[in-house]
C-alpha cells in the first residue's frame, strides 16, 4: 500500500520514468488494431446517419402501451414502406417517447400518419411532433461538416509548422487523424446514431487533443533546448518531457470526462435526452483516445521524425530508463546508463560511480561561487 501511494505521489510531482520511446512498438499496436477494427466496421456497417443527414420524416408520440409492431402498422396502413423504418422508444423521468424515423415523405402522408398516431396512442393531434428534413439539406449538411474537419486539419498544421516546427506538426496531424478515426470506429462499431451534434462533439474533440499534444511538444522543445549542449539522444528527451507532463494531462483528462460521464449517466440515461446521449458519448471517446495519442502516438512518431537529425544521429540507440532516467529529469538519484540499441536491442551499461561522479561535479559547478575580486590598493 506504501508503494502504491508513493507511485502516486511522484506522478503528481512528475517524478515518473515510464520509457514511452522503448515501448512504442506497443502503443502504435494497440491504436492499429483499434483503427483497423473501425475501418472493418465501417465497411461492413457504415456509420447510423441521423436523419439530419440522410434526410426523412420522424414521428415522435407518446408512447404509453404501444409497440414496435403497433407503429409498423400504422405506417403499412398509410402506404409507407416500414421495412426501413428506425423505431426508437425514449426513457425520460416523466414519460416514454416513441420517435419513428423514415425516408423523405410527401406533405399529406406525414400529416397522414401523424393523425393515425394520435389516434393510436389516444392524444390530440398536437401532441405528436413531426420533424422533416430533405435528403439534400443533409448531403449539404454532410459536405460542410467535412469541409470544416479539413480547414481546421490545415489551418492547426501550419499553425504548429510556424509556432513550433513542421516535423510537430506532421505527429499532430496524425494523432488528430487517430483520435477521429478511433472515435468513428466506435460510433461504427456499436451502431451509435450520428447527429449535428455528434459532429460538434467531434470538432470539439479535436481541440482537446490537440490542446493536450501541443502542450507536450512544448515542453519537448524547452528540453530540447535544455539538453542542446549535452549528448543526449532525441528519446531521451521525449521520455523526460512526456513524464514531465503526464500527471497534467491525466488531471485534464480526469476533470474533463467526469462532468462528461454524469451529463451520459444522468442525462441521457436517467433523464432520457437523446441528444446528450450523443454529444456525450463521442466527447468521451474523443477525450481517451486524444490522451492516449498524445503520450503514445504523437511523441514516438516526432521521435521517428527526429533521431536521425545530426545533432541527435549519433546517440538515437541511447534510451535512458529507471535511476539514469530519474538522475536526467533532475532527481539527484545515482545513475545507470542503458543504451539500447533500436535495432538488435543490445545494452551497454555504465558504472554506478562514473554516474555518481558526474553528477557530483554538475552539482559543485552550480554550488561554487567565482573567487571575489580584491580591492585595488591607493
Amino acid at each position: 500500500m506504501k508503494t502504491f501511494f508513493s507511485g502516486f505521489g511522484r506522478l503528481y510531482r512528475g517524478e515518473t520514468t515510464f520509457d514511452f520511446i522503448g515501448k512504442r512498438i506497443f502503443g502504435l499496436t494497440v491504436s492499429l488494431i483499434i483503427v483497423l477494427a473501425g475501418a472493418v466496421s465501417l465497411v461492413i456497417q457504415r456509420l447510423e446517419l441521423g436523419i439530419d443527414f440522410r434526410g426523412g420524416v420522424a414521428w415522435e408520440v407518446p408512447a404509453g402501451s404501444l409497440t414496435d409492431q403497433d407503429a409498423r402498422n400504422v405506417l403499412d396502413a398509410n402506404n409507407v414502406d416500414a421495412s426501413n423504418a428506425k423505431i426508437q422508444f425514449l426513457t425520460g423521468s416523466e414519460l416514454q417517447v416513441m420517435r419513428v424515423q423514415v425516408g423523405d415523405q410527401p406533405e399529406a402522408i406525414r400529416l397522414a400518419v401523424q393523425q393515425s398516431f394520435a389516434e393510436l396512442a389516444k392524444v390530440e393531434v398536437k401532441e405528436v411532433s413531426v420533424a422533416s428534413v430533405s435528403s439534400s439539406w443533409g448531403r449539404s449538411i454532410t459536405e460542410k461538416a467535412v469541409r470544416a474537419l479539413i480547414a481546421f486539419f490545415v489551418i492547426v498544421s501550419l499553425y504548429i509548422s510556424w509556432r513550433l516546427e513542421w516535423k510537430m506538426a506532421i505527429a499532430a496531424f496524425v494523432a488528430m487523424v487517430h483520435d477521429v478515426l478511433i472515435s468513428v470506429g466506435v460510433y461504427s462499431l456499436f451502431g451509435f446514431e450520428v447527429t449535428p451534434a455528434t459532429v460538434v462533439a467531434f470538432l470539439t474533440i479535436l481541440g482537446y487533443s490537440l490542446y493536450d499534444t501541443v502542450v507536450v511538444f512544448d515542453r519537448v522543445q524547452e528540453n530540447a533546448e535544455k539538453f542542446a549542449t549535452s549528448r543526449q539522444s532525441f528519446a531521451n528527451i521525449a521520455n523526460i518531457s512526456t513524464n514531465e507532463v503526464l500527471a497534467r494531462s491525466l488531471n485534464t483528462t480526469l476533470s474533463s470526462a467526469l462532468p462528461v460521464i454524469s451529463l451520459l449517466v444522468v442525462g441521457s440515461f436517467m433523464l432520457g435526452a437523446k441528444s446528450l446521449e450523443e454529444f456525450a458519448v463521442a466527447l468521451l471517446v474523443g477525450m481517451l483516445a486524444g490522451t492516449y495519442s498524445s503520450i503514445f502516438v504523437a511523441v514516438p512518431l516526432l521521435d521517428l521524425l527526429k533521431r536521425d537529425e545530426s545533432r541527435y544521429r549519433p546517440y538515437k540507440g541511447q534510451i535512458a530508463t529507471g535511476s539514469a532516467l530519474s538522475a536526467l529529469m533532475g532527481s539527484g538519484e545515482n545513475t545507470k546508463m542503458v543504451a539500447a540499441s533500436s535495432g538488435t536491442g543490445n545494452v551497454a551499461t555504465d558504472t554506478s560511480q562514473s554516474a555518481t561522479s558526474s553528477t557530483e561535479k554538475r552539482v559543485t559547478a552550480v554550488l561554487t561561487h567565482p573567487p571575489r575580486p580584491r580591492k585595488k590598493r591607493r
